[in-house]
């Protein structure tokens, strides 16, 4: 059963021999198969490690210093947009050993990646992922496209033991997340006008029902305005984290 308990702890990665660090805010939960790291490491840019594994979400060179990060277990690459798809920082993390996912918009951008459609389900390096459709259903260009249309990016569910965590990707508040089960941890976009307004983030939270939601890839919005959306739903808790 998931444990509703975390611990906050500082990350800090040194920078080749210079002396400078780059430190990032990590909780820590507790599962049934051992502790998950969870690292926000900036925007929509996230690292989880569990059992001795590394898992980066959407790595890219603005946000860190890839060349002294960790190497990647597995990558889940969200969509193609350039501050989700960095094949520099893929290439800085990677092994032989290494699986990259990648959403359907993201072709051949990746060698050797493993293309997941919205609604698949693989297991890659131990981890069950699911992919849920991640796209725009209001929010618009001016020419009247999406900014992300469906069918081409993923939110991904990580399976870590018994407990279930979901990053939307850049998506506001569609069925295919309104419809998730049993997700234990949620990361949830805000920053307008690409993804949801936080009266989106509030109701897909009432909808899905995380025991922790993390606000994420939230820019300039001011993310208190989602703790007052939520202050009276019992059984999830807001967590602010610098990203």
């Amino acid at each position: 059963m998931f444990k509703d308990c975390a611990l906050s702890v500082l990350l800090a990665v040194t920078i080749g021999g210079s002396g400078l660090a780059q430190e990032f805010t990590s909780d820590v939960i507790q599962t049934s198969s051992g502790d998950l790291t969870i690292t926000f490491v900036g925007h929509g840019t996230l690292m989880f490690t569990h059992g001795g594994k590394v898992i980066h979400v959407d790595p890219v060179g603005r946000e860190a210093d890839y060349s002294e990060m960790p190497d990647a277990t597995l990558i889940l690459v969200t969509h193609r947009h350039g501050d989700h798809l960095d094949t520099e920082a893929i290439g800085l993390i990677s092994t032989d050993e290494t699986k990259v996912v990648v959403s359907s918009d993201c072709g051949d951008a990746v060698d050797g990646a493993l293309p997941m459609e919205n609604g698949d389900t693989r297991v890659v390096q131990g981890f069950t992922v699911e992919a849920v459709a991640a796209y725009n259903i209001e929010h618009k260009r001016e020419n009247g496209q999406p900014f992300h249309p469906k069918g081409d990016g993923n939110g991904y569910v990580i399976t870590f033991g018994d407990t279930r965590v979901f990053v939307a990707g850049d998506t506001e508040n569609t069925p295919e997340m309104m419809a998730l089960e049993d997700i234990d941890i949620a990361f949830l976009p805000m920053n307008l006008p690409y993804t949801m307004t936080p009266e989106m983030v509030a109701d897909a939270a009432k909808a899905f029902q995380p025991k922790i939601l993390y606000p994420y890839h939230y820019g300039q919005t001011d993310v208190s305005g989602l703790v007052r959306l939520l202050a009276g739903e019992r059984g999830i808790e807001v967590r602010i984290r610098s990203m």
